[in-house]
């Protein structure tokens, strides 16, 4: 077995890509924050929504350093999905922060996303922190936007602490989400992959959402769009149970197409969004298939998993190893329409399109695919409307 083998297996995010410059690293809009001596929020009472992920590099919680800041009060938390951990699966409860005693609100509850009148009462400015990988279907993107509407309503100005998007800020694809899939993991009309920053999201959905909020954006120093996020000399923190390394996060656009209660996207394994399956997969031919196909950067291989929780927790499921090989060339999305594809193909009977229509998001792509079109005849075909995105999207970027 080779060296090079060896090394593309354990690390192929690290091999065709130039190395990060040693000694320099990204500062994130909560150390610029820091480093401005709290001056937007002086003498203000603070909402903040965020998650333990959000650290300053000497590894402080947003939480923590926002709590001590002069003359700041912390007088509200707000917690996502996976909670303040970032490491829970379900309904999240409200409760106080062990450390501060500030009480912390979950916006991740059956019927409740967003921030109410009764939370808010004693807030003078609400605060965004949440790490995040450029995923239009993330519900850290969609509370975002929720309380943008909530501060535009009270009439509090809304800060982002920007932080990088871990895919980088340049790659955008895929059909835009229908007016009819608005959800709560698909906020506004935008790409599967976005390629824009927190800051930047808020941003463009006030502007076009035309909420009439006032958003500032606390922004990043040293960071570039081309940057993934093992470049900007940050620290990983697992963003969610499910996302533990970045090749998970670089696939998920992707992967997550097809998780549905038909198919299982690897949750309850060692390695949740590097494998697809069920018991009833024909992994070797669909393998095959998407083998010969020749996507950019990716290839799969046939394997067995069991799961330990979510779909098909207990059995055996004949899937797919989907081994990242080059990401510079690699695209998730034209990878999670091409999965589509072959399922569809092999599977008529036994895979509803209409169970992931919440994350494909587009009637015109689901369509294309049940006509038996290719991932890439459909990018293809559907380009327009990703040009008007980026228009629009261009005048909402922060960083070159």
């Amino acid at each position: 077995m080779s060296l090079f083998f060896v090394l593309a297996c354990l690390s192929p995010l690290l091999l065709f890509d130039a190395p990060f410059e040693a000694g320099s690293r990204v500062k994130t809009g909560l150390e610029v924050l820091i480093e401005k001596d709290f001056a937007p929020l002086r003498s203000k009472r603070v909402g903040l929504l965020t998650a333990e992920t959000a650290l300053t590099h000497d590894r402080r919680r947003a939480i923590d350093v926002l709590a001590q800041a002069p003359d700041v009060k912390l007088a509200a938390i707000f917690a996502p999905e996976h909670g303040l951990s970032a490491d829970r699966t379900g309904q999240i409860e409200d409760g106080v922060d062990k450390l501060t005693g500030v009480p912390i609100y979950s916006l991740y509850q059956s019927g409740r996303h967003h921030p109410t009148p009764d939370m808010l009462k004693n807030v003078d400015v609400f605060v965004y922190d949440i790490p995040q990988f450029g995923a239009r279907f993330l519900t850290r993107i969609t509370l975002l936007g929720y309380c943008i509407e909530a501060a535009a309503k009270k009439g509090i100005p809304f800060y982002v602490l920007d932080r990088p998007n871990f895919i980088n800020g340049v790659d955008v694809a895929g059909p835009l989400l229908d007016d009819k899939y608005v959800s709560l993991v698909g906020y506004m009309r935008m790409p599967i992959r976005h390629g824009m920053t927190a800051g930047e999201l808020a941003l463009m959905m006030n502007g076009e959402r035309k909420l009439g909020a006032d958003v500032k954006v606390i922004r990043m120093e040293g960071w570039k769009r081309s940057m993934w996020y093992d470049e900007t000399g940050l620290e990983w923190m697992n963003p969610s149970p499910n996302i533990r390394n970045l090749t998970q996060a670089t696939l998920y656009p992707g992967v997550c197409l097809l998780e549905s209660p038909q198919v299982s996207v690897g949750r309850g394994t060692d390695t949740p969004f590097q494998v697809v399956g069920a018991p009833w997969f024909r992994a070797r031919e669909i393998a095959a298939h998407l083998n010969a196909r020749g996507l950019p950067g990716v290839s799969f291989m046939a394997r067995r998993f069991r799961p330990e929780a979510s779909v098909y927790q207990g059995e055996v499921c004949e899937g797919l190893d989907i081994l990242l090989i080059n990401r510079g060339v690699f695209d998730p999305v034209l990878m999670g329409l091409e999965l589509l594809a072959a399922v569809l193909k092999f599977h008529p009977e036994e895979f509803r399109l209409e169970s992931v229509m919440r994350l494909l998001g587009s009637d015109e792509a689901a369509t294309r695919l049940k006509r038996g079109e290719a991932g890439g005849e459909i990018l293809a075909a559907m380009r327009g409307q990703l040009d008007e995105f980026l228009r629009i999207r261009a005048a909402y970027l922060l960083y070159e």
